[in-house]
């Protein structure tokens, strides 16, 4: 029997047949008058977070096809089969288990029959007795002298999760240790974040799961030469300068790393997935073990809410669908996430990996090309400072952008009149995209008829609208954990694999024979298309290479 297409599904031909109804405008502004208490309806709240999606293009109606598409691709079997630990990463046997890395003592978590949480807390223990040892000064460096400076190398879910978490949480970090992350190849980014530093006072934390990947491991190399160029040469000062987070104790110690300061992880944890990990131990040494205690317990909260709440109340379940519906339905090909909050400016560059990497798939679990969009690509900035770059496009552009706002309601420095300025940018922002400003209205302002159409906003543009009280570690696991719940969800009604990453592969292959082409001290004999081979001869002709 031939597999049944999710385009062939019966709720997704009603979705269609609903998207091809509505009107290019004016649509939201209708549904608000006719129905009084859809702003109240269309919200749910769960771990700290008030979710309200009242200004998205969807009614009663669609929303219900929606969520009958979830059962009939048949969603909570996907999640119940992640949660058991089978390995639905198919194409690499894996099985897809973060949600153990913050469960408590006591949670059963299983891979192959043997419960991981024991594993986790040792790991967690360990780190925090390091952390503890850093932030107190008793950790000594080669020369006797306290670490005053971590430095974080890393690479994609082991750079872009420890800097996202350490700018998210910023106000509670120690005011005793500075942090720096090093994630570019380019040397420039080495030389930057080592800059004005004392190798006597530096730590490196060098996070890199097989300690082969190549940039990082370019980076760590380059790091080693520099500690001991200033501690006069003294191969001991590696042990003392230096901790792995990694599972290859063999290569970590070829290193010069004591694998008594390493921190492992597992290979059910994806990269992407990993910032509540050892990947984060960065993160609780600036924020401490009880704050990083707080931020798994946010992650668990949210965790819990999405395996037990019914799927019309579920945060990241609705996210996922409304994603799905403006993505693949209504055929927008990017969605914008917009924090007016100055400390999640690394958000949206963390979940371009977390989305992008996770379902930019062209392929089906069978292998059968898809036959609809997947995953958007992923952008934003904090506000209020987008407002005055790209704003423009999304209020009168070609192009319809789902937004995502999300705002603390109390600050964590209380300045005069500065959130609640924040917040009605943030929620006039919100207002404008969905209801616009039609021509009639401009007119009526006296505007010159030359001028209407400039002035005029076509709006239904949809948006959704994350609140919380304030960021705490807490409330950032919550937000962490809602928006991979919500890439989950988007997957399982995809089809696709969320877990792997073959993308990434085959540009590492080519630089693999590459590189030597450019370094060679003879002609290298190329091999690779007419405009690389030129580009490779023109580079080794400015270096003065034959």
């Amino acid at each position: 029997m031939p597999t049944i297409r999710l385009t062939d599904l019966p709720a997704w031909r009603a979705l269609e047949a609903r998207r091809r109804t509505l009107p290019p405008r004016g649509w939201l502004r209708g549904q608000f008058t006719a129905d009084p208490g859809r702003a109240e309806r269309f919200t749910a709240e769960a771990a700290g977070l008030f979710f309200d999606f009242s200004k998205q293009r969807i009614d009663d109606g669609i929303l219900r096809d929606l969520l009958d598409l979830a059962e009939q691709v048949r969603l909570r079997d996907r999640i119940e089969a992640m949660l058991r630990g089978e390995r639905i990463n198919a194409t690499e046997q894996r099985p897809v288990l973060h949600v153990a890395l913050r469960a408590a003592k006591g949670d059963a978590y299983a891979v192959d029959g043997v419960d991981v949480v024991a594993e986790v807390h040792e790991v967690l223990g360990r780190m925090a007795r390091f952390a503890e040892a850093i932030r107190a000064g008793t950790w000594l460096g080669h020369g006797g002298r306290p670490i005053r400076t971590v430095v974080n190398i890393g690479i994609g879910g082991s750079d872009l999760g420890p800097v996202m978490a350490f700018e998210a949480l910023r106000h509670y970090a120690t005011p005793a240790v500075g942090f720096r992350f090093v994630s570019n190849v380019d040397g420039t980014d080495f030389a930057e974040a080592v800059a004005g530093l004392d190798p006597a006072e530096t730590l490196f934390v060098v996070s890199s799961k097989t300690f082969t990947t190549q940039e990082t491991m370019a980076n760590a190399t380059t790091a080693r030469d520099w500690l001991l160029a200033g501690c006069g040469g003294d191969a001991a000062a590696v042990a003392r300068h230096f901790v792995a987070v990694s599972t290859n104790a063999a290569e970590v110690a070829r290193f010069g790393i004591d694998t008594a300061n390493m921190f492992g992880f597992w290979d059910w944890v994806g990269g992407r997935y990993s910032m509540d990990s050892a990947i984060g131990l960065s993160t609780m040494i600036a924020i401490g073990p009880e704050h990083f205690a707080a931020l798994l317990a946010g992650f668990r909260e949210m965790d819990l809410h999405f395996r037990d709440a019914p799927f019309d109340r579920n945060l990241p379940v609705l996210h996922g669908l409304l994603v799905v519906w403006n993505a693949s339905i209504c055929l927008a090909p990017t969605m914008a996430v917009l924090p007016y909050d100055q400390y999640l400016k690394r958000f949206p560059a963390y979940l371009q990996q977390l989305s992008m990497e996770s379902n930019g798939k062209r392929v089906c679990l069978d292998g059968t090309l898809v036959d609809h969009p997947t995953g958007p690509v992923v952008w934003g900035e904090p506000g209020t400072n987008g407002q005055h770059s790209f704003y423009q496009l999304i209020h009168q552009g070609t192009q319809r952008i789902p937004c995502d706002f999300l705002g603390a309601i109390h600050p964590l420095h209380a300045l005069g009149r500065h959130q609640s300025m924040l917040l009605a940018n943030m929620l006039a922002q919100a207002e404008a995209l969905a209801f616009g400003k039609t021509a009639e209205e401009v007119s009526a302002e006296g505007t010159a008829a030359r001028l209407v159409p400039h002035r005029e906003f076509p709006g239904d543009i949809p948006s959704s609208t994350i609140l919380y009280d304030r960021l705490t570690p807490a409330t950032l696991g919550a937000l962490v954990a809602f928006y991979e719940h919500s890439v989950f969800t988007q997957g399982a009604v995809w089809g696709i694999n969320s877990f792997d990453q073959w993308g990434v592969e085959l540009g590492k292959v080519l630089a693999g024979r590459i590189l030597p082409e450019l370094d060679s001290p003879s002609p290298p004999a190329l091999d690779h298309d007419a405009s690389t081979n030129a580009l490779i001869r023109r580079i080794r002709s400015a270096r003065n290479l034959p």
